[in-house]
């Protein structure tokens, strides 16, 4: 431990790489840990050992909350059922089908109006930002969105963001090193248990809204289908669908696709700020295949590789979830020469796929042509993980992508941005690298195109 700096144990983690290779053993406390680093030992473990490496390890933070329910910290056949069950559900509300393009497009409306607002003058995205992201998900979820103003979800809106601060801060990586100890130290990490109660209280309150106007013959959203599976298999007694999980995956679902859409467009309009050059020839091909004169389309996206390109860009260089949540692995398996006995803690450090330097000639760098081949169309970097990888991979990879597609494309056709500094004085490292990357806040000017 002696080697960490608690200030940033994903840049220490990734140090130690350098000093004892790819695959090491990292103390969380006296809890040894293997970290995983670099694309081709990552593949490895997480795609090609896909069911040894898809156990759920320890993750203080959230599991002081969740308690081992819900869909992103669940383990065993509970999560199965509960990950196939989510998945088809989500689609059968739009996820890969054109009514959740309609959603995302309105939406996108919303927060164009709400940027108009500011008349050119500087204002904070954050809060734009994440409320569109968030309210596709309460679309899905919850069956409608919140109007920007709506009191209770700014508050929301609120809660997740000062958590994802608070787990990404020196308190946060304290939490998380050394958990035993500090649920006895007061400090600022004890408001992330409280956070996450007042979230679930509110999901508590429209999961009752729901069970009480429930039709079964006509179900509205997610949790009307998740009270409907609950009904079906009452008489099971080994079922997983229960009250407790539906509120802890409810609470997973909304939390995880508030805040990485959110900070990767906050992040991503930072880094534009900063290269006007690049922002310059996304016009250019918004102009040259949509044009002024209609909404962005998921149609068009093939046909905007340069765009495209950006915008993945953007989610490997901001590497908003530089260490993935923790696995563990199901049984004793022989890895890279090591025996790895069952329940070991993982540490996947995805950030070390997104900068390998064979998979990017410039991983330090900001540079689109990481994906785009040698005739300028888009190419897809297997190296890539912003949303991990394997049977742990995000489940809303497909959602957060067309959300970033219509969000991004939608603004930089209607705006020109405007910075209030010189492009060159622009910071676009972390505010803070913990356990997530925090962009620095900023303010920006939407001038009317």
């Amino acid at each position: 431990m002696m080697e960490v700096k608690l200030t940033d144990i994903i840049k220490s983690m990734v140090e130690l790489s350098k000093k004892y290779g790819p695959i090491y053993t990292f103390y969380l406390g006296s809890r040894p840990t293997v970290v995983l680093c670099g694309y081709e030992i990552l593949k490895e473990a997480l795609i090609d050992n896909a069911e040894e490496f898809s156990g759920r390890g320890e993750f203080p933070a959230v599991q002081m909350y969740s308690k081992g329910n819900g869909i992103v910290y669940g383990t065993g056949e509970r999560w199965r059922h509960l990950r196939r069950f989510a998945i088809s559900t989500l689609k059968n509300f739009g996820m890969g089908k054109r009514s959740l393009e309609d959603r995302i497009k309105e939406e996108a409306q919303y927060m164009i109006a709400e940027f108009r607002k500011s008349k050119g003058q500087p204002i904070d995205p954050t809060f734009g930002f994440s409320a569109a992201g968030s309210n596709i998900i309460c679309s899905l979820v919850f069956g409608d969105r919140f109007e920007y103003e709506d009191k209770e979800f700014l508050n929301l809106l609120y809660l997740i963001n000062n958590n994802w601060h608070l787990m990404s801060s020196t308190w946060g990586q304290l939490l998380f090193v050394f958990p035993k100890i500090m649920k006895h130290i007061p400090g600022p990490h004890r408001k992330i248990y409280s956070n996450y109660q007042e979230l679930g209280a509110f999901v508590a309150k429209r999961l009752k809204q729901n069970r009480d106007t429930l039709d079964p013959n006509h179900p509205r959203d997610f949790i009307d289908s998740f009270l409907l599976k609950i009904e079906q298999e009452k008489k099971n007694p080994n079922s997983h669908f229960n009250y407790e999980t539906m509120l802890k995956t409810t609470v997973n679902v909304f939390f995880a696709g508030t805040e990485t859409v959110g900070s990767t467009l906050r992040y991503g309009f930072r880094i534009l700020l900063r290269h006007p050059e690049i922002e310059e020839k996304v016009h250019e091909e918004i102009d040259s295949v949509i044009g002024r004169d209609r909404q962005p389309s998921m149609e068009d996206r093939t046909k905007m590789p340069y765009t495209e390109a950006v915008i993945y860009e953007i989610q490997r260089y901001a590497d908003i979830v530089p260490m993935s949540v923790p696995h563990t692995v199901t049984r004793d398996i022989k890895f890279r020469g090591y025996d790895l006995p069952e329940g070991l803690n993982i540490i996947p450090l995805l950030c070390t796929s997104q900068f390998d330097p064979t998979k990017f000639k410039n991983p330090t760098q900001f540079d689109p042509t990481h994906f785009l081949d040698e005739n300028g169309l888009f190419k897809k970097n297997e190296a890539f993980m912003a949303f991990s990888a394997g049977k742990r991979i995000c489940l809303g990879e497909s959602l957060a992508l067309m959300e970033l597609f219509l969000f991004f494309t939608t603004i930089l056709q209607n705006f020109k941005l405007k910075a209030l500094v010189h492009p060159k004085d622009i910071d676009i490292t972390p505010e803070s690298s913990g356990l997530g990357n925090i962009p620095r806040p900023y303010k920006i000017c939407f001038l009317p195109r």
